[in-house]
């Protein structure tokens, strides 16, 4: 650190000549920054340098005031008291603090914006299945060519999953496939909630529709069956990734006394936060995809079991329950 201030003042000189401290200070600073693992001697040590840095930012104030030397030392200063000072980081009380406090009290408070979504899914589902329903030919909106041939065959899609690949990659290919839609409904959302509609009432549309398609031919119950053990949790999800996104949307349009861009960066912290729970149920629906679903030995009271036992899972830990822990009033 160098300065261009130049004075016959002994304090003056006295601060020149302790340049090489106040370096020895930023280096450490610009070592440790983003770091949280200081013992307790380097911890004593920069506390010492802190108090002197103090000391001496207060010397160039009174003796060198407006000068490039007090600028320096004052910035210097205070990127040592934000090292100080910062608030420690505990990664395990911070997940602890996440699913027993933050998500159950967003999960309380966007109550209202989760219902709409879970009603506009279902409402979804059931245009896409009278459609399908009364307008066969409507199939192909939403079931790809093989699939339509397939069923037309005497068959389901899903009957030969294993066959064509092992279960951990099923798995792992589900599993993506659906964070993926998790998110895209999540992003979406900034488009002041429009594309998060589009994605929900397209995934309804689709299920309504090949439910009703497979019902034609006399395969719902098989296609229930296979969807039954991941599907609760699964849709669920993707329908909680998509309240959030609508929560983005009516941040926009809606912000109340807070300003547009405070409302929608508040929205977005809430809805990351419900996210991380999303993909966490998300790899253990497709878990149960990849290994159960399929599986033919599995019969439907095992599955009905796994997948509300599952949805009881969510429940709980979207609303506390699981915690045993009382939820903090709501602002009205």
């Amino acid at each position: 650190m160098n300065s261009n201030s130049n004075t016959s003042d002994p304090l003056a000189q006295w601060l020149q000549k302790r340049a090489s401290q106040w370096q020895h200070i930023h280096d450490r600073l610009q070592r440790q920054s983003g770091r949280r693992d200081l013992n307790v001697d380097e911890a004593t040590s920069l506390v010492v340098q802190y108090r002197n840095l103090a000391r001496d930012l207060s010397l160039a104030k009174n003796v060198l005031p407006n000068t490039q030397l007090a600028a320096l030392l004052q910035s210097l200063f205070l990127k040592a008291h934000e090292t100080i000072y910062r608030s420690p980081f505990f990664f395990r009380q911070r997940l602890s603090d996440l699913f027993r406090e933050e998500i159950p009290q967003i999960v309380h408070d966007s109550r209202g914006v989760i219902i709409a979504t879970f009603v506009l899914f279902i409402v979804s589902g059931l245009c896409g299945w009278l459609l399908v329903f009364n307008y066969p030919p409507l199939a192909s909106l939403f079931a790809s060519e093989g699939m339509i041939n397939t069923v037309q065959g005497g068959q389901l899609w899903t009957d030969d999953l294993l066959n064509i690949m092992p279960s951990s990659l099923l798995s792992a290919s589900i599993m993506t496939n659906n964070i993926v839609v998790a998110i895209t409904a999540f992003v979406l959302g900034a488009f002041y909630g429009l594309g998060t509609i589009y994605i929900i009432s397209l995934n309804g549309l689709m299920l309504g529709g090949i439910f009703a398609f497979t019902h034609e031919y006399g395969m719902a119950d098989e296609l229930f069956n296979f969807v039954v053990a991941h599907g609760v949790v699964e849709l669920s999800v993707i329908c909680l990734a998509g309240a959030a996104g609508v929560s983005l949307g009516e941040a926009l349009m809606r912000p109340g006394a807070q300003s547009r861009g405070k409302a929608f960066q508040e929205a977005v912290s809430k809805g990351g936060k419900l996210l991380v729970l999303c993909v966490l149920f998300l790899v253990g629906a497709g878990i149960i995809e990849g290994y159960v679903s399929p599986d033919a030995g599995y019969p439907l009271e095992s599955r009905i079991i796994i997948g509300v036992g599952y949805g009881i899972v969510l429940y709980a830990v979207l609303t506390g329950v699981l915690w045993r822990k009382k939820r903090a009033p709501s602002n009205p």
